[in-house]
């Protein structure tokens, strides 16, 4: 019975380890770039089917699934923001790996720069 409870005891932490380990894995950096609601052929609806907004903290990704929530990180000035996946892109030919909405950009770089190199981490 000791030994069993003992066993227990070690995997419990152990998983609790690895659980606090992983919330915060940095998985991509690049440059991001930011897109709104007046661009060329911006659709009225997200690819998850939500209705765009430009004025959410909401991001476009390829390989992330929806509703998977971000830590975009500006590595020039440290400004972060929190964002979720609710639509694909950029234009994978553009080598970039996220596209944030306005507002979220405007949260961690200037506007007009319209590119920042960042870090994205899984939350």
């Amino acid at each position: 019975m000791k030994k069993a409870t003992v066993i227990l005891i070690i995997m419990i932490t152990v998983a609790l380890s690895i659980k606090e380990a992983n919330t915060s894995t940095v998985i991509i950096k690049g440059k991001a770039s930011w897109y709104s609601q007046t661009d060329p052929g911006i659709l009225l609806t997200t690819a998850n089917m939500e209705r765009f907004d430009d004025s959410e903290l909401t991001c476009a990704v390829w390989d992330m699934p929806f509703n998977t929530i971000l830590k975009v990180t500006n590595l020039e000035n440290c400004k972060t923001v929190i964002v979720r996946v609710n639509d694909r892109g950029p234009a994978k030919r553009l080598n970039r790996p996220i596209d944030l909405t306005k507002e979220a950009f405007s949260r961690i770089a200037d506007l007009d720069k319209g590119l920042a190199d960042v870090s994205v981490e899984i939350m």
